[in-house]
């Protein structure tokens, strides 16, 4: 990061994924950035569900926290000092948000905001199969400046572990939002390499 911290805002919706976005906040931490996290109601859900860990914990590895339903908080100003947001897992519905402008709560909000400060915005769909619907509103979050990136395994890797797929997908999301995964990136390096 060059000796500048940066500013993050992390999103996690109600998507199947929820390690995705807990391992993010717990990389981001690590490169010594300021997170400030937004979980929603169904987010909260899929955390207990999926994971081990508690929101309070998961609260607990941001830099600051805001409800979701806190419309006045301040990553839902343009005047905010962000440097990226990520989605991570993003749901449909949040998606759908995100593409028609429409902020019914401080996740799609926040995105709004990044997408008309030309901030990057990057979001984690979680779905499959996918619908017209949910492709349609792909293309509209990425024709406004949005970067959709479904987690896919690289398994160029040769991952051991699903934590080690988990990880892998959370160092491509840190680079696209300005910060240096360092050395744990395993990039593609052909068949020669």
């Amino acid at each position: 990061m060059q000796g500048e911290t940066k500013k993050i805002i992390i999103g996690i919706s109600g998507a199947s994924g929820a390690a995705y976005g807990i391992r993010l906040l717990e990389e981001l931490k690590a490169a010594g950035a300021e997170t400030h996290l937004v979980v929603s109601r169904w987010g909260a859900y899929t955390i207990e569900q999926e994971t081990s860990y508690s929101l309070d914990a998961v609260r607990a590895l941001a830099s600051f926290v805001y409800e979701a339903d806190d419309m006045a908080a301040p990553v839902s100003s343009g005047s905010c000092p962000i440097d990226a947001m990520a989605v991570v897992p993003c749901s449909m519905k949040t998606l759908a948000g995100i593409a028609t402008g429409f902020s019914e709560d401080l996740i799609m909000r926040a995105a709004d905001v990044c997408l008309k400060e030309r901030r990057p915005l990057v979001l984690a769909v979680r779905e499959t199969p996918l619908s017209k619907i949910h492709l349609d509103n792909m293309l509209k979050a990425t024709e406004a400046g949005a970067i959709c990136m479904p987690p896919m395994p690289a398994f160029y890797t040769k991952p051991a572990s699903v934590d080690e797929i988990v990880t892998q997908s959370v160092y491509r999301i840190m680079e696209k939002l300005g910060v240096d995964p360092g050395e744990g990136l395993r990039r593609w390096g052909g068949p020669d390499a």
